[in-house]
């Protein structure tokens, strides 16, 4: 290309690049001229809006102004519009020119500085009164969007308008205020103060010596005097009610020459607050001592972690030493000193429990019921929850007697329900509501039932139906289901009966209430039963009717046998006593006279038996001298004992006394013993009779130095009809332990073979108290001592 197109190409890319900026530019203009007036258009909204707010804020005597630093941190000043700066210095010093506000503030008092100076660094809020010469000013400072902002708002006189009216805004609030000179005398109350001590006026209340309370007056001249703020509480009684007040004294500030202006004080009504702290401070004391009565143990920990409170219950279930618990120790602590003290569950990874232990402070719901197993064998159930305050709420149960007692009852149960299953009767339970709770197999089989059909029968009247299949008795099922379902007590009574079924078995069924309001129902097949009681009672007919006869037989035998006897005996004795007999004859008659007396005997015994055996034999008791009997014994088997080559021995007591009984059979018993001990000696033997008292009993003993009893035949000796080694049917020694047995005693053998034996009978002393003489009484003393 040529140098003139080079040219004439720069020339047109020049002048094109110059249309677009003249373009770009004219753009830019219009869009910041239509910004520029839109800005214009807001900041006059602005300030109209600015302007609205300022005068609604100055409508109520209020100034709000903004409490800036400079840069370097420094000094501190109000920032705002100049009639405001202008009232607030008016009021400060009382010249609308002079004097940096901020350090006037700040001056009033070190605590207000203070105030002022958090608020400015660190937006704390403060809200206090300043002194000025004028009057008191309310100074509240709040931080806002990054600055600070103070309220002034004062009492009479108050920051003035532009047109210089004041208004006491203290006038109309319904907190009590007044104000006392330097001499404490009242000089101003709003109208809530005149209201509460029922005055017209401040003068009235001057006049009438009326004063808000005697510690309010005090506190308010002590502010005064002292020039310092002070506060206190109060209780005082009006209108039928007794109300806090929270008293606020401030002082005014002192003249030129160092004269108290007086104090202002405002009473603040605190008794709904004070009421609810009683009653919260009575409730918490309720429910610590409610908490301490709890078996169960209960810990409290605060947002803190730490310990805020412990009822008795939990100090004692782990043992943990009071003052330590006192100190407030924290969760984790706590933990720690249990695993010391081996009361934690042991875990494998202590440091990861424990940790999920702390994380329930987060949780918001309370976590399911956990049971810690003890290592001393103990089983706790522990409880989780938020604390409405902030915390953790743990309860710990002692459950380890619970579950003991839930596994013996289950094995009870368990062990019951086997119980059932072996009886052969046929066991229902039914509870008040009329349905099955319980059976046993036997109740299947009784009623032909299957397990199907009994879970179908939802109540008493449907497994009735089922039942009546067998016993179709309706009387037998509305009495059942009276006792089953009807709660009246006259109801819920053990009752019997017996029904027939349609196979002929004699069914016996029959009621028990049970104490947890069930009803226990048992059947039992009796139909063998009621057969072999009804062969019995035939038998026991028979047998008694065999009694008879043979009582009648051993009557009419031995009646029979006596009449010959008796002559028996008669002939012999004349015999014996006729001299034309030579000494052979003589004896051989007196054999004769022996054999038939014992003959007599024996059936004086046969018959003493059967009497005893039929119930009709009655003792005719006395008291018996036991001295005086057993000399008689003797003297008559004297004469036998010594004729066979031996001696026969009393050994008695003197004082021995006398003894309750029937003598005639106490003799014979004694008699029949002497007997059998005379026929069991040889030469040289001997037979001793002896008595002695023992503890409610009077023994007497019979011993002999026989040949003795074989021990084969030792415990069949008083058993009778039983042939022995001695001879004789053995009736005897059979009608000895049945006399004294008559008596309440017993009988009793002591025998080695070969070195005699001893026959003892224990007779009580007393076998009727009632018929006994008191003179008798005295003498078993005299016998026991």
């Amino acid at each position: 290309m040529a140098e003139a197109d080079i040219a004439f190409v720069a020339a047109a890319g020049a002048a094109g690049l110059a249309l677009s900026v003249s373009a770009w530019a004219w753009r830019l203009r219009n869009r910041m001229l239509t910004r520029a007036a839109a800005a214009d258009v807001r900041q006059i909204a602005l300030e109209s809006s600015l302007a609205d707010r300022d005068a609604g804020l100055g409508a109520f005597g209020e100034v709000y102004l903004g409490l800036t630093s400079d840069e370097g941190g420094g000094a501190s000043h109000l920032q705002g519009e100049s009639a405001d700066m202008d009232r607030v210095r008016a009021v400060l010093f009382g010249d609308a020119e002079a004097g940096d506000p901020v350090a006037a503030l700040a001056a009033t008092s070190p605590e207000n500085a203070d105030r002022l100076e958090r608020l400015r660094l660190q937006g704390a809020p403060c809200d206090f009164l300043a002194r000025t010469p004028r009057g008191v000013l309310r100074v509240q400072g709040r931080a806002s969007a990054g600055a600070a902002w103070l309220k002034l708002s004062g009492e009479a006189p108050q920051i003035q308008d532009a047109g210089g009216a004041a208004e006491p805004l203290t006038e109309l609030s319904p907190v009590p205020a007044w104000r006392v000179d330097g001499t404490g005398r009242l000089v101003w109350a709003n109208r809530a103060w005149l209201d509460e001590v029922k005055a017209e006026s401040v003068s009235d209340a001057v006049e009438r010596g009326i004063g808000f309370d005697r510690g309010a007056d005090a506190l308010i001249a002590e502010a005064a005097r002292l020039g310092m703020r002070q506060e206190g509480f109060r209780w005082t009684s009006g209108g039928g009610r007794r109300r806090a007040w929270r008293i606020i004294a401030e002082p005014l500030g002192q003249t030129e020459s160092g004269e108290a202006l007086g104090a202002a004080a405002f009473s603040l009504d605190v008794t709904e607050a004070e009421e609810t702290r009683d009653t919260l401070r009575r409730h918490v004391e309720g429910h610590d001592e409610t908490l301490n009565h709890l078996a169960d143990a209960v810990a409290i920990f605060g947002p803190s972690k730490r310990l805020a409170y412990h009822n008795t219950a939990f100090q004692q279930l782990f043992g943990i030493d009071p003052a330590w618990l006192d100190d407030r120790p924290t969760h984790a602590e706590l933990l720690d000193r249990l695993r010391q003290r081996r009361q934690l569950p042991e875990r494998d990874d202590y440091p990861a429990w424990k940790a999920h232990e702390l994380e329930f402070y987060g949780a918001t719901e309370a976590a399911p019921d956990d049971s810690w197993s003890l290592p001393d064998g103990r089983t706790l159930r522990v409880v989780r929850q938020p604390h409405p305050l902030g915390g953790v709420l743990l309860l710990f149960s002692d459950i380890t007697g619970e579950l003991d007692l839930r596994s013996r009852y289950n094995a009870q149960i368990q062990v019951q329900r086997a119980t059932l299953d072996k009886l052969n009767d046929a066991v229902a339970v039914f509870g008040s509501d009329g349905r099955l709770r319980l059976h046993n197999e036997a109740f299947e089989r009784f009623w032909s039932l299957t397990p199907e059909h009994l879970s179908e029968a939802a109540d008493f009247d449907s497994l009735a139906e089922l039942c009546k299949r067998t016993a179709p008795d309706p009387a037998l099922w509305l009495g059942l289901k009276a006792r089953v379902a009807d709660p009246d007590p006259e109801s819920r009574v053990a009752v019997s009966g017996e029904t027939r079924t349609r196979d002929g078995r004699l069914a016996a069924w029959q009621t028990r209430p049970l104490p947890d309001g069930a009803t226990l129902v048992a059947f039992a097949d009796v139909t063998a039963r009621r057969e072999l009681e009804q062969a019995l009672g035939e038998r026991e007919a028979a047998l008694k009717e065999s009694q008879e006869l043979k009582r009648q037989f051993v009557g009419s035998v031995s009646y029979e046998l006596r009449t010959p006897l008796t002559t028996i005996v008669g002939y012999s004795e004349l015999l014996e006593a006729q001299a034309a007999l030579d000494e052979r004859a003589r004896q051989h008659a007196g054999a004769i006279r022996v054999a038939a007396s014992q003959l007599a005997r024996s059936i004086d015994d046969v018959l003493d038996m059967a009497q005893i055996d039929a119930g009709e034999m009655d003792l005719s008791l006395g008291d018996v001298q036991v001295r005086d009997v057993l000399e008689q014994c003797a003297e008559r088997v004297r004469a036998r004992v010594e004729g066979r080559g031996g001696v026969i021995e009393v050994v008695c007591p003197d004082r021995i006394g006398a003894v309750r009984a029937d003598q005639k059979r106490l003799v014979q018993a004694l008699d029949h013993l002497l007997d059998n001990a005379a026929r069991s000696i040889g030469e040289g033997g001997q037979v001793t009779l002896e008595a002695a008292r023992g503890v409610g009993e009077t023994r007497f003993r019979v011993t002999d130095t026989g040949h003795g009893i074989p021990y084969h035949l030792q415990a069949h000796v008083f058993d009778r009809y039983i042939q022995r080694e001695r001879g004789g049917p053995g009736v005897a020694l059979a009608l000895v332990k049945a006399l004294i047995e008559l008596h309440g005693g017993w009988a009793e053998l002591e025998s080695e073979p070969g070195r005699g034996a001893s026959f003892i009978l224990h007779l009580p002393n007393d076998i009727q108290p009632a018929a006994a003489h008191p003179e008798l009484s005295l003498e078993r003393q005299e016998g026991r001592a």
